[in-house]
Order: structure tokens, then sequence, then C-alpha cells
């Protein structure tokens, strides 16, 4: 079963004390300890962000590792992803990540571990990654417009509710025909894809949501039915 999970923001990345959607994500896996390994390439493989994913999933029920491509665990970069039950991608700059994953040849073995059913998730960068299309800060002043690697189809902007300029700029691009229709997902909301197909929606926040964006002759947007993960 191919299956990718997006992050507004959340996770141990923004809420380290709130591990509902990194649980949610490792959940999916049909085995009790999956081995989970973090891509911190748009970072810039930031020590301190890859020393925070150890500490928060040292607490949970699976076998975390990591992915420098600064500091290179293998010369044999397929075999090492193809192993792992679980991607998760981390957040930064997702322009660069790109364009480093593209100098390794590490976006066409995501595509081949997604569709041997290695699980692929992320948040921001992590995020937008998986769409043909995104808006990000990568380019330092303003929100653009940036190409993805089209696992999925559409568009995403996370942090919808995050960051003030987040949801008119995504509306605004969508509206003027710079982005096709796609999704915007709060900070710690999560949706999650069987093939292509949203089959669920789960937040770790209680007033966290996510959206269908679409532009009819007007923008329309529509609130996705979605599951709060806490009691």
């Amino acid at each position: 079963m191919k299956q990718i999970i997006v992050m507004g923001g959340g996770g141990f990345s923004m809420e380290p004390d709130n591990l509902l959607l990194d649980q949610y994500i490792l959940d999916q896996s049909d085995k009790k300890s999956p081995e989970i390994c973090f891509l911190p390439t748009a970072s810039g493989d930031a020590e301190g962000y890859i020393e925070r994913f150890y500490k928060a999933f040292s607490t949970l029920s699976c076998k975390p590792s990591h992915l420098s491509l600064f500091k290179l665990p293998t010369r044999d970069l397929e075999s090492y992803i193809l192993e792992k039950d679980i991607i998760y991608v981390g957040g930064g700059n997702t322009k660069s990540m790109l364009a480093l994953w593209r100098e390794w040849g590490v976006d066409q073995i995501l595509e081949k571990a997604w569709n041997n059913g290695t699980i692929l998730s992320g948040l921001s960068a992590g995020s937008i990654c998986w769409f043909e299309e995104g808006v990000t800060d990568s380019y330092g002043e303003g929100l653009e417009v940036i190409e993805g690697l089209g696992f999925l189809e559409g568009s995403h902007s996370p942090h919808y509710d995050g960051e003030i300029e987040r949801r008119p700029a995504y509306q605004s691009l969508i509206e003027a025909g710079r982005l096709k229709g796609g999704y915007g997902v709060d900070d710690g909301a999560a949706l999650h894809f069987h093939g292509k197909e949203l089959i669920n929606a789960v937040s770790s926040r209680p007033n966290a949501n996510a959206f269908s964006v679409q532009h009819t002759g007007n923008i329309i947007e529509k609130k996705i039915t979605i599951r709060y993960l806490g009691s």
C-alpha cells in the first residue's frame, strides 16, 4: 500500500511534548517497532534538529535513524532508504532540499520506496515536497511557488494558520492561476493519503484544521472533516 502523511506543522519539531502526530505515523506501519528514518536535509542537516528527533522517537516504539547528505552513512543510499519502513522529512528550505535530493538521486529512491510500501511523511518542507506544487518561503522574501516531486496531485500550503501571510498568499496564487488547487493545512493537522486519495485527516490540537482550496470562478475553501487524536 502506498501511503503519504503530510503535516502542516507540529510533531516533535514544533511540539516536543505532544507527539500525537508522530505516533499516528508510526501506527500506520504493520510492524510493532518500525524502522523510521529522519531526513533533515531542508535544515542543512542541523545537528540540534537531529538530536531532537532522536530524543522524541526514543520514547516511542520504533527504531529511529537518520540520513545526512553531508555525512553519508553509506555509498549505497538506495539500499539504506529502501530498508526503512517510514521516511520522515523535516522542515527548512524546500528548494535547497529538493536540489540536493535530485543531485544525489534521493528523489527517485523515495519514489521507489513509496511504490514498495514505505510510508512517506513530513512537515513543512517535508510536506510540500510530495505534491506537484506548493507555496514556500525558500527564497527568503515573501512566499513563492515551488515545484515538488508530484507524488500527490495539486498543491499544498503548510502552516495555514501558523503564519499570518500563508492563507491569503496561497489563495491568491491559486486565484491567479499560478498554483493548482490543493490543501491548506494548519499546524498540528495532518492529511493521510493512500495512493493519491485522501483517506483521513487527524490533528494533535483540538482546533487544528485542514482545507481543500479550489478555484472555480471564485476561491472555494472547504473544511475537511478532521479527527482529534487527543482525549
